[in-house]
């Protein structure tokens, strides 16, 4: 009977507690959505950097947040209070997150495609050493591989006198649309 009457009484508490959940007032100085959008995703840039190799991106000497509050003409508690406020709005805040997470599949999308035209302009530089030397592809040897992929790799990081890397500063390709 007592288990029954804890029981009851627990299942009642719960119940009134979950009836009073007070939501966030809209901030005066409310970030906008789309200004949300865009310091949601330099937070997880940025966090996601420090994860990656926490002592070079200390040595930066960036502090993560900061910089973004700045950047962006922000601080803390804006952003706390913004974020509280769309959180208990779940429609805007999965709106905002889908974005956040729509602009991270385009910029892989894109990084993807620059990994791949980087690895056709070292194959290409191979192939014209290659070539230049009158050596046949399938007669290389490992050591000869290697050699020629340090070769392309120079080539491809070479800078110029305005320290840019040369082949950023060529013309793109033009897409044919």
């Amino acid at each position: 009977m007592l288990k029954k009457l804890f029981l009851l009484f627990f299942i009642c508490a719960a119940f009134a507690a979950c009836q009073n959940i007070e939501k966030s007032e809209r901030p005066e100085n409310l970030i906008p959505e789309d200004k949300m959008i865009d310091v949601i995703a330099e937070i997880f840039l940025m966090q996601s950097a420090r994860n990656f190799n926490k002592r070079m991106f200390e040595n930066t000497g960036i502090r993560g947040q900061e910089y973004i509050f700045e950047k962006y003409e922000i601080d803390s508690v804006q952003f706390k209070r913004s974020n509280d406020y769309y959180a208990d709005n779940y429609e805007v805040y999965q709106r905002i997150y889908d974005s956040v997470k729509n602009r991270f599949e385009k910029l892989k999308v894109e990084l993807d495609t620059l990994q791949q035209q980087e690895q056709q302009i070292k194959d290409s530089i191979a192939k014209v050493r290659r070539d230049s030397l009158g050596v046949e592809e399938d007669s290389l040897n490992p050591e000869e591989e290697r050699k020629i992929e340090e070769i392309s790799d120079s080539l491809i990081n070479e800078k110029d006198s305005l320290g840019r890397r040369v082949l950023d500063s060529l013309p793109q390709p033009r897409s044919r649309n």
